[in-house]
């Protein structure tokens, strides 16, 4: 988050009602009095100046004498985190969406000690660049010209757990939960977005999804644009009906075919690289195939995408799609340092996600807040609070 933004966040009188506001929405999903009470103080607490966000810390900035009371919210309080999640889903499509909007699914790996906390092995987190002794969680974030934020989640569980009866069960993972790799976990939180009328216009993703060759049809029979990356050894085939690696189709790339394009603003300026494509055999689907090759400009060094788009869309538009990927990362980096995504004291399954979805509405709503970082619109409350009756009104005409 920018100076501005925190500048406003710790100033502006009006952000604590908005706060309330948007709990108001959010609050009847925990049932009773108390619980709801509880829930309000663990987000005010995630949101506030608490060094760290554990359950001492989080009790104290509650004036709690013991985390007794939080912790209970997060492991034997009867609330459903998928029913937050969907109405945090909601809530970023009202605030952040935008038609041209970008689904980016990444994971991130959250370091343990120990063996008891659900899904936790050692396995490769990308956070600390090697394998470690952690959970992984699979996210989508939202990313459209309003702003991001973290939309939906799903922790992966190793095969290692699914077939390990005891283990399961001191974890509390559900019966019915299996194994599923991480692009299908992509898969069921992209499917969800599409059910929901999210509004957006494209996927994009790392080569652990860009790789998945089931992910991909999937995506293009569903008629979902998307610009992933793949591996160099990736197999694609060409108009010519001839299957090659990308890197043998990029070798026919010819010098007149690289434009020098911008991927994006990063922390020094615009992201330049070289960048070329060569089309795809299409399979009569509506849209075109096109496998994409960026160059950095510093060392040559290849990236290779492939890619479903709309017929007609230009280069420049791709390029600005895959850029957004880099997204999610500043929305982990955002959640990890000012909403505590990580610095959860769970072990059980639905802790992690009561503990994750509690702090992607956090930072959701920190990046609705952003929105009007540069313009303090005294306006801002009275709309929120038009779109929470809309929503309730909506609720209460779903339900009957």
């Amino acid at each position: 988050m920018d100076e501005v933004a925190k500048q406003y966040v710790e100033l502006s009188e009006s952000w604590l009602e908005q706060l309330e506001c948007v709990f108001s929405y959010f609050s009847p999903r925990f049932g009773r009095a108390d619980r709801q009470r509880h829930a309000w103080e663990y987000l005010r607490g995630l949101l506030s100046s608490v060094e760290r966000k554990n359950g001492w810390q989080l009790a104290e900035a509650a004036e709690h004498a013991t985390p007794y009371s939080l912790q209970h919210l997060l492991d034997r309080a009867p609330w459903d985190a998928d029913a937050v999640r969907d109405d945090l889903t909601e809530y970023i499509a009202e605030e952040l969406g935008d038609p041209n909007g970008v689904l980016v699914v990444d994971e991130t790996g959250f370091l343990k000690k120990g063996t008891h906390s659900a899904g936790v092995h050692r396995q490769y987190s990308g956070t600390a660049g090697r394998i470690e002794n952690c959970q992984v969680g699979v996210f989508m974030a939202y990313a459209g010209r309003h702003g991001r934020a973290l939309m939906d989640r799903e922790l992966y569980l190793p095969k290692e757990w699914t077939d390990d009866i005891e283990r399961r069960q001191s974890a509390k993972i559900p019966e019915h939960v299996e194994f599923k790799t991480k692009p299908q976990l992509a898969q069921q939180m992209i499917e969800r977005a599409v059910a929901t009328n999210v509004p957006f216009a494209w996927i994009t993703a790392d080569e652990v999804y860009g790789d998945n060759r089931r992910l991909r049809v999937w995506l293009e029979q569903s008629d979902l644009h998307f610009v992933l990356a793949v591996r160099s050894n990736a197999h694609v085939w060409t108009e010519h009906v001839r299957q090659q690696t990308v890197e043998q189709l990029g070798n026919t790339v010819t010098q007149a075919d690289w434009q020098t394009l911008s991927a994006g603003d990063g922390s020094k300026g615009p992201r330049w690289y070289d960048w070329a494509r060569v089309p795809l055999l299409s399979w009569q689907m509506p849209g075109e195939r096109w496998l994409m090759l960026r160059r950095s400009r510093a060392d040559g060094k290849l990236a290779y995408y492939v890619c479903y788009v709309p017929a007609g869309t230009q280069l420049q538009t791709m390029v600005q799609v895959a850029g957004m990927r880099w997204m999610i990362e500043e929305c982990f980096e955002a959640s990890k340092g000012e909403v505590g995504l990580d610095q959860y004291e769970v072990r059980h399954w639905h802790g992690w996600y009561r503990h994750i979805t509690l702090a992607m509405l956090a930072h959701a709503f920190l990046a609705v807040v952003c929105t009007s970082a540069a313009e303090i619109d005294p306006l801002k409350k009275n709309r929120v609070a038009g779109k929470m009756e809309n929503w309730k009104q909506r609720r209460m005409h779903a339900s009957h």
